[in-house]
């Protein structure tokens, strides 16, 4: 293993998972080490119950995540949630439509397809996927979740050419199944601003990807029945140690799914779950700089 690990070390890639578990040097834009993103917010009314209720507790929080796809939702949805993503000042991350799972192949439902994840199958599929992002950006929304490698590429190159807004921010799925320096750093080169790796991803990997990329990492501090059910509430204090810039998705263990269909109660439950992550690194993390209410640039 020794060439290899001089190799990596010569293109400034960690040699092995770093479990020394360094601090990260890595900040926001605005200094700060961790913000906190709530998914599965499916709808305006979600939207409002989640926000309020967070208001009523007295935490802010950065990004609001809704997973099911730009074309499950109205135009009247996406002017709400746009609204009140301005009001209450937190980035709206839209999730792009076409995947596998709303496809006609029945490849995905076996337990061997299951393993492509959402990714998209055919050229129109990308073109559909594309119109959803040509979509929302119509109505004002700049940020937005993909679950495609190829996608992704294509979005950046519309991005850089200026086909799309080049304001338009992309974040790449866990459902894409990356957890790894080297597909942390593909991702990063081919247009992403912020990457979820596997959900069960350990301190020590997190520290090696962090070593490798500059763009925030998204972890996922609980997770729903059909991905695990675990909650991570004791490890987020070291999450945001060692992998800063980290968005910290809480919420999740209040879904039964991935495209779970939150509820208003289930909303207010999701902001309960932000009060509790939010108390573990009070407790045992009280010098990290959470990003203030309004910072959702990267």
């Amino acid at each position: 293993m020794k060439k290899t690990k001089e190799f990596l070390k010569s293109i400034n890639m960690p040699e092995s998972d770093l479990y020394s578990l360094p601090d990260s040097k890595k900040r926001f834009s605005d200094g700060a080490q961790y913000r906190f993103e709530v998914p599965g917010i499916q709808g305006p009314k979600p939207m409002k119950a989640l926000l309020e209720e967070l208001d009523r507790l007295g935490i802010s929080i950065h990004r609001v995540t809704q997973t099911k796809g730009i074309m499950m939702l109205s135009d009247n949805d996406i002017t709400e949630m746009i609204s009140l993503a301005r009001k209450w000042k937190v980035d709206l991350v839209l999730a792009i439509g076409p995947r596998a799972t709303y496809d006609t192949s029945a490849s995905v439902h076996t337990p061997e397809g299951i393993r492509m994840g959402y990714r998209l199958r055919g050229q129109d599929q990308i073109l559909r996927a594309v119109e959803e992002v040509r979509r929302a950006t119509s109505f004002g929304c700049k940020s937005f979740l993909v679950y495609d490698e190829g996608l992704l590429w294509l979005l950046n190159e519309m991005r850089s050419k200026g086909e799309i807004d080049k304001s338009c921010k992309f974040k790449v799925s866990a459902h894409c199944g990356h957890g790894n320096p080297c597909s942390g750093k593909l991702l990063e080169n081919i247009g992403a601003n912020s990457f979820n790796p596997v959900r069960d991803i350990q301190l020590q990997m997190l520290a090696a990807i962090r070593n490798a990329i500059d763009i925030p990492i998204d972890i996922h501090t609980e997770n729903p029945a059909s991905t695990g059910g675990f909650i991570r509430h004791y490890e987020v204090p070291e999450m945001i140690r060692v992998s800063s810039p980290i968005y910290l998705k809480t919420g999740g263990s209040v879904a039964k799914t991935h495209s779970w269909d939150t509820t208003e109660s289930d909303a207010i439950k999701r902001a309960k779950q932000v009060a509790l992550v939010k108390r573990m690194v009070d407790t045992y993390y009280p010098e990290a700089i959470c990003s203030k209410k309004g910072s959702i640039d990267l």
